[in-house]
């Protein structure tokens, strides 16, 4: 157990009582002064009516939520789904022998394309244009075809972030592993992949944060998600606090999963700091 100084512990504790009371005080006196500023503008009257209307927000709100509910099926769709295809796209480009070739190729070129192509436009190429093909027993659902979109374009950036994971496993690991009679399969389950996915849980769930808020671009192709029933009722009535409100919620749900992403993030490094103790 490594001994510390209760003199200098408890100068630490005071200094940082200090510092959150500073930072506090500073984020307080920010606040207002911004707030200030913006109520006493000119235009404020107007902005205030147009999107922050108390009436309009109770009116609206209730459908937006109920809307939104459609944006967290496509994302507990999708999210698995894209966890499950990148990581075997991941696993075929760190394959090195020469007749997987052919895969790797195939591979690179979907990361290369997918990673390339802005989302909402895979959303618009998928959503409105295989349903023009009228192929029997191909669905014509406009959530189907957004949440495929999605899956195609989020692949190919969580492929990549697992391979920067497998490749930040050090050779000596595979070499061990492979010494100890363990197949590649093998190595790749039970050494390989086990580290890799450790490391990178930080930026997936980053990615996923995105992807929550990317749900809102399948209004493109009509669904009423919760950006869609912004849309209509703004249209409805000329007011855009339908809009604010949809924001709201979209915070309300990324807020805790990004403290949850920080809060990992920093566990994470105090381990690897302590040298991989918990």
């Amino acid at each position: 157990m490594v001994y510390q100084d209760p003199v200098r512990l408890a100068l630490s504790r005071r200094r940082a009582r200090r510092n959150a009371w500073v930072g506090m005080g500073s984020l307080v006196g920010f606040t207002v002064v911004v707030s200030l500023l913006v109520s006493r503008s000119p235009g404020w009257p107007i902005v205030q009516e147009t999107f922050f209307s108390r009436e309009e927000f109770i009116d609206s709100f209730p459908g937006l939520l109920k809307a939104f509910m459609l944006n967290v099926k496509i994302f507990l769709i999708a999210e698995p789904l894209i966890l499950i295809f990148s990581l075997v796209i991941a696993l075929t480009r760190t394959l090195r022998s020469p007749i997987f070739l052919p895969l790797r190729v195939l591979a690179t070129l979907y990361v290369d394309i997918f990673r390339g192509v802005p989302t909402i436009l895979v959303i618009f190429l998928l959503g409105f244009g295989v349903p023009a093909l009228r192929l029997q027993g191909v669905p014509n659902s406009p959530v189907f075809w957004g949440t495929a979109a999605l899956v195609l374009s989020y692949t190919a950036y969580v492929a990549e972030v697992f391979r920067a994971g497998i490749g930040s496993v050090h050779p000596s690991q595979r070499m061990a592993a492979r010494s100890l009679g363990l197949s590649v399969l093998q190595t790749n389950r039970y050494v390989v992949l086990p580290q890799a996915i450790r490391n990178v849980i930080p930026p997936l769930l980053n990615d996923f944060i995105s992807l929550q808020k990317d749900t809102a671009l399948v209004a493109v192709l009509g669904p009423i998600e919760v950006l869609r029933q912004a849309q209509i009722d703004a249209s409805s009535t000329f007011n855009y606090t339908p809009y604010v409100g949809a924001a709201l919620i979209f915070i309300a749900l990324t807020i805790p999963m990004t403290r949850f992403a920080d809060w990992v993030q920093t566990r994470m490094a105090k381990r690897q700091r302590a040298g991989g103790i918990a």
